[in-house]
């Protein structure tokens, strides 16, 4: 149950008693809620963040011109060819939908364990989980060739008596994946009302206000809003932990279903799970670097975040790890021909340099995570983050191509090189991602302002009293 006023949830939390502060020390309630509103109502543009949007503007210009043209001509635009029918398409969505798992598991599965560090980020990272899906379900609606019949894909009545093949794991993708979608946004936007309501007591301009107004859908802060929000959170957050699981291990049933040499595992559901938190996370990384430095949030993304995040970069990582060791073990122990002629192709074959660089920067250089020094040092961090995007992109690539181009018969091979309209797509989907994550910095708050009023310390009944009587002027969304 959330405090019923500002001076109640200011007395109700205690100190951290961890070496690094969840939020910096001499925050009162009233300074956090402006420090993050004044990002959302500002009048003017801040230089950076145009600069920002508008590059990933031409980004989102590289989409729509792919698109057009995909549409215009077919998917003969793209590299693949008889053999490798699954190409740029399936790999980037895949790196996408492992992108989008971060988001759910800082804001659902550490929200359950009570892990109070999740608090400055998670609000950023569910928006982020919602843009990676955003860009990933386009992929396999392109990919099919004629996106304006994807609706034979769901189960509904039709004049031709054509049903879905229920057997087909690409059609559990698409309820994985709606279900997955649906479940994050309504429990990203669940989150936001609360503050949605503080930027309508905050808001100078009418037009503003009556935004934020209809958006936070009547919000006054009363015992019996905080009582049924806290347990449609509860709700929304038991639903969406098991889709972390649920999600990637569906997709990764598309290859581990199949009869093909290196999809053909038991070993893909946890390995792709696994993946798919290790790139989440690198990818929030990516984002909550830059954002603490240019928006001044030092103090609310502290030394004690990177840490933690570090460290689940690093455990997964020693996952995915295991998984690249025991894909060589399994086509070793099992002899089967196919198998062993998979893994050699993969390690000596055409496309050795796309393996030995995944190992590389998903497996050896993240063991720097292991030094304290590099996991509390920004530059450090990001550097690493970038990698292992790159790397868990190259792991994709190897996956799906690899397998493809040497397929049982050596008459039926054929080598797969992706054309200009393929890598303007993928840049253009990586467009939208940062051109939608902008407007969400500028328009929405992107750190949880409630949240973070509840990791203030404690304080003695004077000093309650004035922080509770500084922000009086916040509005009554509070009590």
């Amino acid at each position: 149950m959330q405090p019923t006023n500002d001076a109640a949830l200011q007395t109700s939390t205690a100190q951290p008693t961890h070496d690094l502060p969840v939020i910096a020390p001499g925050h009162t309630l009233a300074s956090i809620t402006d420090k993050i509103t004044s990002i959302v109502l500002r009048r003017d543009t801040p230089l950076a963040w145009a600069a920002g949007l508008a590059l990933a503007s031409t980004g989102l210009f590289f989409l729509v011109i792919s698109i057009a043209w995909l549409l215009a001509k077919g998917t003969g635009v793209w590299g693949i060819n008889n053999e490798v029918g699954w190409g740029f398409a399936i790999i980037n969505f895949v790196w996408w939908i492992g992108i989008g798992h971060a988001g759910t598991l800082i804001s659902a599965i550490l929200l359950l364990l009570n892990q109070q560090w999740r608090t400055s980020i998670n609000r950023a990272a569910e928006a982020m989980t919602l843009f990676a899906v955003a860009c990933a379900g386009m992929f396999p609606l392109l990919h099919v060739g004629r996106p304006w019949l994807a609706f034979w894909l769901f189960p509904i009545p039709n004049t031709m008596g054509v049903w879905p093949q229920f057997r087909s794991p690409l059609l559990w993708d698409v309820f994985a994946v709606s279900t997955y979608a649906t479940v994050s946004a309504l429990f990203w936007f669940t989150g936001l009302i609360p503050d949605l309501a503080t930027l309508r007591d905050q808001a100078k301009n009418i037009w503003a206000k009556r935004i934020f107004g209809m958006l936070s859908l009547g919000w006054r802060g009363a015992a019996m809003h905080w009582e049924r929000y806290e347990i449609a959170y509860l709700i929304l957050a038991g639903l969406s932990t098991p889709l972390v699981v649920s999600v990637h291990t569906v997709v990764s049933f598309d290859f581990a279903v199949s009869i093909v040499p290196g999809w053909h595992a038991t070993i893909l559901p946890p390995y792709f799970v696994a993946g798919a938190i290790y790139s989440g996370f690198a990818m929030v990384l990516t984002l909550m670097i830059p954002l603490r430095s240019a928006f001044g949030f030092k103090d609310f993304i502290t030394d004690r975040h990177l840490n933690n995040m570090a460290k689940v970069m690093l455990a997964t990582g020693l996952i995915v790890a295991y998984g690249y060791v025991m894909e060589a073990f399994f086509a070793w122990y099992s002899a089967a021909p196919y198998e062993l002629a998979m893994i050699h192709n993969r390690m000596f074959g055409a496309a050795w340099k796309s393996y030995w660089a995944l190992i590389l920067f998903n497996v050896a250089i993240p063991q720097l995570l292991w030094f304290r020094g590099v996991r509390l040092n920004p530059m450090w961090l990001f550097m690493i983050s970038i990698v292992v995007n790159i790397g868990m992109w190259l792991e994709r690539y190897v996956i799906v191509v690899t397998s493809l181009e040497r397929d049982f018969m050596p008459s039926a091979w054929a080598d797969y090189y992706p054309t200009k309209w393929d890598v303007m797509l993928y840049i253009g989907t990586i467009g939208f991602f940062f051109f939608a994550f902008f407007l969400f910095i500028r328009f929405l708050p992107s750190i949880a302002i409630f949240e973070m009023k509840s990791l203030v310390p404690r304080r003695d009944a004077g000093g309650a009293k004035g922080s509770a009587a500084s922000s009086t002027k916040e509005g009554t969304h509070h009590s």
